[in-house]
């Protein structure tokens, strides 16, 4: 199934690691949701996955049919769901997403800030912007270095 690269993308970034047994867990319960979700009665061409164990990511192509605002609310209260099953946080977002070495490393706000403070953390490092809104978007610019992202703004006293 392929999606236009204009469809439309929600990133949630749990606080901690999905086991494994939680991902397929998570995944088979986002699978049904996906494959059964619908606005104004019309089928929506959705998908689910998570990514490097934190990341969920909703996708809807909206050229078969388009997100209404009920189709979104059923989509958060999947989410809030989940987050209540697994003892998650995925609507923080003060936990900043990083990579050291290809492990993807979440810490709240204040720790993050430390960790740039002492160049633990530096403009090459690559961050997740979470705010990405189409699939385009989330291919070219979720992972991008910090002095790239939005958070090089909220950080520039320190970079």
């Amino acid at each position: 199934m392929s999606f236009s690269p204009q469809s439309r993308v929600w990133v949630y970034q749990s606080d901690r690691k999905f086991s494994s047994a939680e991902e397929t867990a998570i995944i088979e319960k986002l699978a049904a949701f996906t494959n059964q979700w619908k606005a104004h009665g019309n089928e929506l061409l959705a998908r689910a996955e998570i990514r490097y164990g934190y990341f969920i990511i909703l996708t809807v192509d909206e050229t078969q049919a388009n997100v209404t605002g009920c189709s979104i609310d059923s989509s958060v209260r999947l989410i809030k769901e989940i987050e209540q099953d697994y003892h998650v946080d995925l609507f923080n977002r003060f936990n900043m997403a990083y990579k050291v070495d290809d492990q993807v490393i979440v810490n709240n706000k204040e720790d993050f800030e430390t960790l740039i403070n002492i160049k633990q953390i530096t403009p090459e490092t690559i961050v997740f912007n979470n705010m990405v809104q189409t699939l385009a978007e989330l291919e070219n610019k979720w992972e991008v270095p910090l002095k790239n992202s939005w958070h090089s703004t909220v950080f520039a006293h320190l970079l």
